[in-house]
């Protein structure tokens, strides 16, 4: 299953093991099953401290356990975890042969700490980019404390498991056959829901903080690439951020980002981290802005509320908060999110396989979503307000060639239908008759663009009437010393590269408000 390139790779990783550990397999005698008895013979083959036994007799069928030999640490997958969950698999056969984790320290303790017997099971698919950072956040939690275990099933393998258990988007997290959590979650942000204290500690630590020269509001590509500028410039640097790399993480493929052919968004994401960690940047993640106070003649600091209660002071501010993706507001909507109603097709498009869909939207997401479901679901019916399609025509020309998708234009999708437990069908108006329509379906998919992060601003800078921060060509805004960059602001074409040379020319800004700007004022207002 491997070629020569990665057994070659993975050989090289596996020489970091410790401790002698064993692939045990549950197997019976499909063909996935001898599909993954040959992947585990592989990679038992690269390394004298990993063992393959076929003698497992787990209820799911195929899967395996890694055990680290005389101990209870282990971790399961239940399928094959190729495709995005490869690189899971691997730092599973690490963690549980005893090499150590890069997570902070702090954290890791924190994880060895907690009091309780926790059984967690995540469903993914291969195909979703979010799915490893649960996967692998849950894995070392449980190579970390004896009384936590999880389970990584692959939810397009077990459908029987995913309908019974009304799993429609992944990752989806059960807590002792709970439901935890769904969407894309960090070891931090696990940790915090299952250890109370947490938050309040964290909240202290950050209140403790001195006030920084520039506070940057926002992970994603404009915060990182103003992060990397202030930080050169030796001036002290702070980013709070819900999650770092921002709206990337939910990004698939990248085609256009100048002198890279190919990339995808969470590997992008964590190249944006890593260069951000190699200067002096205080990076405070898992924190959401609730208020920005404008500095006072006083003491010339903006203060920056946070929803654990903790503030955070600064000279100067960067904001770039981003945008997230923009929803429908129709009846149903809200009730049957992750229902049946999704927003990633990467992610959830393999849970509806042989089923019929939805793709709300005509531009390049919508297309390229309607393209990659096509090949997966039975049927897929893309609507679009316009009277045409927006999308490239590259896209477009692809769109038509496929023979189980319809195209409907001059459609406004008015109501989301179904059962009480799962999405059966959407209506939408014939925008040029104005009579209404049914489709009977099973899952939605809105590709409909974006809105900004800026309800937490309003009635304190000025916004534009689509809620941008309104900038001027050195991205400040109405508010003396407070800059903003990428997605967030006016700044016409919503780009990754865009917003990575918008989030420099903020960060040059402000230091230019630093050395000269502010001076200034304070003689001003001296005399």
């Amino acid at each position: 299953m491997l070629d020569a390139n990665l057994k070659q790779q993975l050989s090289a990783y596996l020489a970091n093991i410790r401790q002698p550990i064993t692939l045990v397999a549950s197997l019976d005698g499909g063909a996935k099953s001898t599909e993954l008895a040959a992947l585990l013979a592989e990679i038992a083959s690269l390394s004298d401290k990993v063992r393959y036994d076929a003698g497992g007799h787990d209820a799911r069928v195929p899967s395996f356990e890694i055990r680290r030999d005389g101990s209870e640490v282990a971790v399961r997958f239940a399928g094959i975890p190729m495709g995005h969950e490869f690189t899971s698999l691997v730092l599973a056969l690490l963690q549980v042969g005893g090499h150590p984790s890069k997570a902070a320290p702090e954290l890791l303790e924190q994880v060895r700490g907690l009091d309780g017997d926790f059984h967690f099971e995540t469903y993914f698919s291969l195909s979703c980019q979010n799915c490893p950072d649960v996967v692998q956040a849950l894995n070392l939690m449980a190579v970390l404390n004896p009384r936590i275990t999880h389970t990584a099933i692959d939810g397009a393998l077990f459908q029987a498991e995913v309908e019974a258990r009304k799993v429609m988007a992944v990752p989806m997290v059960f807590l002792n056959d709970e439901v935890f959590g769904s969407g894309r979650m960090e070891l931090e942000q696990i940790v915090a829901k299952l250890d109370s204290g947490a938050v309040t500690r964290a909240a202290a630590r950050i209140d403790a903080k001195d006030a920084f020269d520039v506070l940057i509001v926002g992970g994603g590509p404009a915060g990182a690439a103003a992060a990397i500028y202030t930080a050169r410039k030796g001036i002290r640097t702070g980013i709070a951020a819900e999650r770092f790399g921002g709206q990337v993480l939910d990004t698939m493929g990248i085609e256009n980002f100048t002198s890279v052919q190919h990339t995808e968004g969470p590997k992008l994401a964590a190249d944006l981290e890593r260069h951000v960690r190699d200067y002096d940047v205080d990076i405070m993640n898992l924190q959401t802005a609730t208020k920005l106070v404008p500095a006072t003649h006083a003491d010339g600091l903006h203060q920056l509320q946070l929803a654990s209660g903790a503030t955070l002071k600064a000279r100067t501010v960067i904001l770039t908060t981003g945008a997230r993706w923009r929803q429908m507001n129709v009846p149903g909507e809200d009730a049957y999110r992750n229902k049946g109603v999704a927003y990633c097709p990467h992610c959830d498009g393999p849970l509806y396989k042989g089923k019929r869909t939805a793709v709300i939207g005509g531009g390049n997401s919508g297309v390229e979503a309607a393209i990659d479901l096509a090949g997966i679901v039975a049927h897929v019916t893309l609507i679009e307000f316009d009277s045409q399609l927006r999308a490239d025509e590259v896209l477009q020309r692809k769109l038509r060639s496929l023979p189980n998708v319809t195209v409907l234009t001059s459609a406004l999708t008015t109501e989301v239908t179904g059962d009480g437990e799962k999405v059966t069908g959407l209506v939408y108006k014939d925008r040029n008759s104005d009579t209404l329509h049914s489709v009977a379906l099973e899952g939605i998919f809105v590709q409909i663009g974006l809105v900004p992060n800026t309800e937490w601003l309003k009635g304190d800078i000025a916004l534009s009437p689509h809620g941008e921060i309104e900038i001027d060509g050195h991205c400040a805004t109405s508010i003396p010393g407070v800059f903003a960059a990428g997605d967030v602001t006016t700044v016409p074409f919503k780009q990754i590269v865009i917003a990575m040379g918008e989030g420099s020319k903020a960060a040059l800004s402000a230091f230019d408000y630093l050395i000269r700007l502010a001076p200034a004022e304070a003689e001003a207002l001296a005399a």
